[in-house]
């Protein structure tokens, strides 16, 4: 047993300090992070419905066969995360967007990632109660799986007006609620899979309402056509790398 909380902690810490990857901005200039936010937001817009729509609605649908519920609780998602903006907005955004007042888009993007977050954590213990060579594949899995999500988040955090040092410590603040995942599966084994039952489809209603409702009206902007071109390569590149990580998989 103390071999499998082991090589859990390892792997989840690992897995966390995926979200370090932004890490490289630090020696880019704002103007520059200014240019490529046009096309990283695009991309996060392409990894998120990507992750939503190949990755956690198949996971969601193989969780259970109550179909009907499963797209209630991703309704219900959509919904929540559509009041949690507009309450932050009530609450806090009577100022435009700066560096000291990130817009709400950073805020509900830290609460879809953090719950993604614990999910993945969850997975990867349950995966270590089952045998160690099965967490050690689950492992490498979520990892490929978060180098593109991580870029993705890393950059609506800089769009929502976030300075880069900000951006990469509450990137890797949400990141380790996997730790709190795959303790808590741990600790408590598979009572903690009624959790997931809903987070999961929970999740995913709320990777649909960020992309839908506060990127891709962003990416719509852009007027420009030679531009515009970049960013839908770039959208589809988000959907690309994961529709690869799931032929990977």
């Amino acid at each position: 047993m103390n071999s499998i909380w082991f090589y859990s902690l390892i792997s989840v810490v690992i897995v966390s300090f995926i979200s370090l990857i932004g890490v490289f901005t630090l020696t880019l200039s704002d103007e520059r992070i200014k240019k490529s936010l046009l096309y990283l937001v695009s991309f996060a817009a392409g990894a998120l419905l990507g992750d939503a729509f190949l990755h956690l609605v198949p996971e969601a649908f193989e969780l259970s066969d109550a179909y009907l519920l499963l797209s209630t609780n991703i309704l219900v998602g959509i919904i929540v995360f559509f009041i949690l903006e507009k309450f932050i907005y009530w609450r806090h955004c009577h100022i435009p967007t700066s560096d000291n007042h990130p817009h709400t888009l950073g805020t509900i993007n830290l609460v879809g990632d953090g719950l993604h977050n614990f999910i993945d954590g969850v997975i990867l213990g349950a995966s270590y109660l089952v045998s160690i060579p099965l967490g050690i594949t689950t492992t490498i899995a979520i990892l490929l799986h978060e180098i593109p999500q991580e870029i993705g988040d890393f950059s609506i955090l800089l769009h929502a007006g976030y300075t880069k040092k900000k951006a990469l410590f509450f990137n890797v603040l949400s990141a380790s609620v996997a730790i709190v995942g795959t303790v808590l599966v741990l600790l408590v084994g598979d009572n903690v899979q009624h959790l997931v039952d809903v987070l999961v489809p929970f999740t995913i209603g709320g990777f649909i309402y960020i992309a839908a409702a506060d990127l891709l009206p962003e990416i719509h902007r852009e007027g420009n056509t030679y531009k515009s071109v970049f960013q839908l390569v770039f959208f589809l590149l988000g959907i690309g790398l994961m529709a690869l990580l799931l032929l990977l998989g």
